[in-house]
């Protein structure tokens, strides 16, 4: 192999750097935030490999997306995502989760071009990396390999186009951006524009000052449900205040009717009798705003986050939306 060519092989992906307000601007352009699994698709020595992007083996987990980029160019580092669609065609990562069960349709949706035919191009700009992708690569795949588009609208009408369509938020990233293996410089960024409803806080676990996290459910008939705990959304400042109104209203009985739970599940979402036991209950009555990515198949919600008390709702009115 000549001095200036590369052997494929695992490269460290470039982070995106998590933010509550994405840049926009002719030096930006935007895609979607997909709720999957990160993967590098390696072809080296003519046989293609998936990796995780902490240098795991997915290709016998996922072996179809292995055949279908059979045909990538030799010596090719590609970075994408591994992503499920639920039955609206809309990523899920609970779908991702049980795709074996559920036979949810898996893609792998094209990121980004670290290596190609053997030559780096990490150093070469974002737009120039995404032409190499349209001319050199998507020639030669089809499904369930595709393409991450790049958004044109304002990005008003993004986040409203994202959040109307219940997916998971979006991805700013620089033109001019070369590829920083292992970094989260801030050249990409990411927002999540969740679903959100109001829930019941009905307990909490305790910290040294006031609260770790909120326990949350809804009103099923008459009876409160569990489902999540969250600890996003919170200033020291936010929690001191909210841990005056919590106090007062502790009781001794669990009012979750469907506690405890048997199993803790593969997030630990679960609250079972054991975790129970770090727990203190509320009188059901204070009503907060909650945004999250999905429900899950043990209905519990996922990546919630507390954005502000429903003074105008009340308890025994939230159901589950």
């Amino acid at each position: 192999m000549p001095d200036n060519e590369t052997k494929a092989g695992f490269i460290e992906p470039m982070l995106l750097l998590r933010t509550e307000k994405l840049p926009e601007g002719p030096d930006w352009l935007h895609e979607l935030k997909f709720d999957g699994y990160k993967a590098l698709a390696i072809k080296s020595g003519g046989k293609v490999h998936l990796r995780s992007r902490n240098d795991n083996d997915f290709s016998l987990r996922y072996p179809g997306i292995v055949k279908a980029l059979a045909s990538m160019p030799d010596e090719t580092v590609i970075d994408g995502e591994v992503v499920a669609l639920d039955e609206h065609g809309r990523p899920s990562f609970n779908s991702l989760q049980n795709y074996g069960s559920a036979g949810a349709p898996l893609h792998f949706f094209i990121f980004d071009l670290l290596v190609l035919r053997g030559r780096d191009v990490m150093s070469e700009p974002l737009v120039k990396r995404r032409k190499l992708i349209e001319e050199q690569i998507l020639p030669k795949l089809a499904d369930p390999v595709r393409y991450s588009p790049v958004l044109d609208g304002s990005l008003t009408d993004l986040i409203q186009s994202v959040k109307a369509q219940g997916l998971e938020g979006l991805v700013a990233k620089r033109r001019s951006s070369r590829y920083e293996a292992g970094l989260r410089s801030g050249a990409w960024m990411k927002m999540r524009a969740n679903q959100g409803q109001e829930l019941v806080i009905a307990g909490y676990t305790p910290s040294p000052k006031n609260f770790d996290a909120l326990v949350i459910g809804y009103y099923q008939a008459d009876k409160l449900i569990y489902a999540a705990r969250t600890r996003n959304g919170f200033t020291p400042a936010s929690r001191a205040d909210l841990f005056k109104k919590l106090k007062p209203l502790e009781i001794k009985e669990c009012p979750f009717a469907n506690l405890p739970e048997k199993k803790a599940g593969r997030w630990g979402a679960g609250l079972t009798a054991a975790k129970m036991g770090e727990c203190r209950w509320l009188k059901p009555v204070l009503v907060g705003q909650f945004e999250f990515v999905e429900w899950t198949g043990e209905n519990h919600l996922r990546h919630t986050k507390f954005i502000a008390l429903r003074e105008d709702k009340k308890a025994k009115d939230v159901k589950r939306e």
